[in-house]
């Protein structure tokens, strides 16, 4: 009998779980196993480990990446390896993803943010408007949209950051995620801010819908998957979440590529997560 793990959240996170664990036990059977990424316990018997929960990660990296090495000591097998999930922890990927011909929204990264830096990136890039956001994070932690003069917010003054130009059609259109489950499309959906905001989380007021993809979304999609998949030197994801939006010139751009705890929002997929459930069984 196939036994399968899902790493979730510490105890104590803040979000509920129940809905997500609920939706896993549906589509890869009631006796798979869940267990806290803080204190995991012997994973060795375990035919396949999924880090499709571990909500919070970045509020103790330490530990976060710890436990990646002691995975990879004890050559757990996860999906996706833990090769990619520490690369896809830090998101100076995106650096990576430009340099090999992947369109992304603009980034600088300030090792430790002053009011110069965001002087210099205002000039840099042509706006006064930006968003700074740490590059380990998740949920939108950390995350500000910031005018030039502004005073920096105290938990991030100082602080390795990235920088990026805010983008208006997160507010006008929204921003798409696309899903890829062992390399083959699946579904798609647009997030929508609350009114006033920029970040999409639920959490946070933000709202979902499905969606058809628009010409050129997929292309970006395909070609960022690739990439990575190039650059970590490995075959196929086992899942991805593609998250884009359009530039001011029409253009799609990379926002993130999410392939450690992405929501999947099986909801808005037509066969309800099958497709899903089928690659992880052949993993």
């Amino acid at each position: 009998m196939t036994k399968i793990c899902i790493l979730t959240a510490a105890p104590d996170y803040f979000e509920d779980l129940g809905p997500a664990r609920a939706t896993y036990q549906r589509l890869l059977g009631d006796d798979i196993s869940f267990r806290h990424w803080t204190d995991p316990g012997d994973l060795s018997d375990y035919d396949l480990v999924l880090p499709l929960l571990v909500w919070g990660y970045q509020r103790d990296c330490p530990r976060w990446f710890a436990l990646l090495d002691q995975l990879e000591q004890q050559q757990i097998k996860l999906a996706n390896p833990v090769s990619v999930l520490r690369w896809n922890s830090d998101k100076s990927y995106l650096l990576e993803l430009e340099k090999a011909g992947i369109a992304i929204v603009p980034t600088l990264i300030s090792a430790a943010l002053t009011a110069n830096d965001i002087a210099q990136a205002v000039q840099a890039f042509e706006t006064d408007q930006l968003v700074v956001k740490p590059p380990i994070s998740g949920g939108a932690d950390g995350t500000y949209r910031l005018r030039n003069g502004e005073p920096l917010p105290e938990d991030i003054m100082g602080k390795k950051m990235l920088i990026q130009p805010f983008q208006p059609a997160i507010a006008e259109e929204g921003e798409y995620s696309l899903f890829y489950f062992a390399g083959i499309f699946s579904h798609a959906i647009l997030k929508l801010p609350a009114k006033g905001d920029f970040r999409v989380q639920e959490f946070l007021g933000g709202s979902e819908s499905g969606t058809d993809c628009p010409a050129g979304a997929q292309e970006l999609a395909v070609q960022a998957r690739q990439a990575a998949e190039q650059i970590l030197g490995i075959e196929t994801l086992l899942y991805a979440r593609v998250d884009m939006l359009r530039d001011a010139m029409g253009d799609f751009r990379l926002m993130e590529l999410e392939l450690i705890e992405p929501s999947l929002f099986f909801e808005h997929a037509t066969d309800q997560g099958a497709m899903f459930a089928s690659a992880v069984e052949a993993a």
